[in-house]
């Protein structure tokens, strides 16, 4: 199903506030000369109402958790407000959400003078049509509350809604207003916690959020091995989509490659020829190879462009990302354009034969466009550089 709104909580889910809530929650109980461990240890602080943590985990009574709470605060509004950065891939995500016409909504524990001061602060706040945060003389509100209070707000009942969080709180509040939730693995929490508290999805990636809230993300449920081979890995899943039905997905694991698109100072593209055998013809297409594990892939670049065609160049930038088949495949190639070319000699490994074509740009479209150059990465490589260039 397509969800009308999304609701997210703030603390690990949008912003990585970490550093500064537990620098100022050690900073309060040191003050007090309460015993406590390192800041990084006190992770139990993102989430739940300070009030709460202070009395629960420290044993304190309700009025000196309110002199911690306010020793917190002393240092958080200062200082620790801004230890915190916009996790990468919200602002966009939020964009894409907006352009989609989905509501977009904030329910946090988290006094809401510091959320949209941050908000503010990362220029993301207006992308919300609502933000339900908590007043700093009524901090213990229920995240069940607060959420409740989000829906109203966003006027959007509970089965077209979406929460989006980092703990338990977050799912178990989403439970209570009977809508949807899906814990996020960037923030504090992990699958064990979000599977105790109910949670409908799991996402790994932040841009599983959008996929998700437009009714098109699969869970997987079940991974099962089929084959491990040197360079690609097979496995067959079994899915659970969005309307809770499972299927199954075979797919292929590949660790990535990198296609290079060389430019002459006469407008020639650097191509190789080689036999392909799966497809048991001679094809031309960009020098490329794969990733190594851990590898760099501008350095990989750099590498198969120097082994295949003997060649350095001066520029060596960017042109973007491919899924070459995402049918079935992981696989990402990252492409490069590379200029100011020098040449010195080939390292070929032993069972790989070609030959280095110089083919100028023009003759190169011709042959994509009579369907002799018919590999993907080429076609999108080729492209791609004369858009850039305007060639």
């Amino acid at each position: 199903m397509r969800y009308k709104a999304v609701i997210f909580d703030f603390d690990g889910t949008i912003c990585d506030t970490g550093e500064g809530i537990l620098k100022s929650a050690k900073f309060a109980l040191d003050y007090y000369n309460i015993e406590a461990p390192d800041y990084t240890e006190l992770t139990y602080f993102i989430g739940p109402p300070l009030l709460v943590t202070f009395q629960e985990k420290f044993g304190v009574d309700a009025a000196m958790a309110d002199k911690l709470v306010k020793k917190y605060r002393e240092r958080y509004t200062n200082k620790g407000l801004l230890e915190s950065k916009l996790y990468d891939g919200i602002k966009e995500l939020l964009v894409k959400l907006k352009k989609e016409d989905i509501k977009l909504g904030i329910a946090s524990s988290k006094p809401q003078d510091y959320i949209e001061a941050l908000l503010d602060h990362y220029g993301v706040k207006s992308y919300f049509d609502v933000i339900c945060g908590v007043t700093f003389s009524a901090d213990c509100e229920s995240k069940a509350n607060i959420i409740s209070r989000c829906l109203k707000e966003l006027e959007v009942s509970g089965n077209e809604t979406l929460m989006a969080g980092d703990k338990k709180y977050d799912i178990e509040g989403a439970k209570a207003n009977m809508i949807d939730s899906v814990g996020v693995m960037w923030g504090y929490g992990n699958r064990v916690e979000f599977a105790g508290a109910g949670a409908k999805f799991v996402a790994d990636k932040i841009d599983d959020i959008y996929s998700i809230a437009l009714g098109y993300f699969e869970q997987t449920q079940e991974v099962q091995g089929i084959f491990n081979g040197r360079i690609i890995d097979v496995h067959n899943d079994k899915v659970m989509l969005v309307d809770g039905e499972i299927a199954d997905r075979e797919v292929v694991d590949h660790p990535g490659g990198v296609g290079i698109i060389g430019l002459t100072d006469d407008n020639e593209i650097l191509l190789v020829r080689q036999f392909r055998y799966p497809y048991k013809e001679t094809i031309y297409e960009i020098p490329a190879g794969k990733l190594e594990k851990g590898e760099d892939a501008r350095e990989a670049g750099i590498r198969e462009f120097s082994e295949e065609c003997g060649a350095k160049a001066e520029v060596f930038e960017s042109l973007g990302e491919i899924y070459p088949s995402p049918g079935y495949c992981g696989e990402i190639i990252r492409l490069f354009y590379a200029k100011g070319i020098s040449y010195g000699e080939q390292h070929l490994d032993d069972d790989e034969f070609l030959d280095v074509i110089k083919m100028p740009i023009k003759e190169v479209v011709t042959k994509i466009m009579t369907n002799e150059i018919k590999d993907a990465k080429t076609i999108a490589a080729v492209f791609k550089l004369k858009e850039l260039m305007n060639l």
